[in-house]
């Protein structure tokens, strides 16, 4: 499970491979620039609802994410 440093920084660097802009990211979200901004920022932790729209977002870039997922989600992180 990622940290809530690391949710911010993950989401920023989901969101600059697919080459949106917050206000583009949060469009395809369904959210508010802000909440995108706060995300990136560490200010607030994206609901569950969240997470699973960013969950399939990422499951539909295919093989281009695979640098993220083994940034953030390898076994042998804590």
């Amino acid at each position: 499970m990622l940290k809530q440093p690391e949710v911010g920084q993950f989401i920023r660097d989901l969101r600059l491979l697919t080459e949106l802009t917050q206000e583009q990211f949060a469009a395809t979200l369904g959210v508010t620039y802000n909440t995108v901004n706060r995300w990136e920022r560490g200010r607030m932790k994206p609901s569950r609802l969240a997470l699973k729209q960013i969950e399939q977002l990422l499951n539909a870039q295919g093989d281009r994410v695979q640098p993220l997922t083994k940034k953030y989600f390898s076994e042998t992180q804590d």
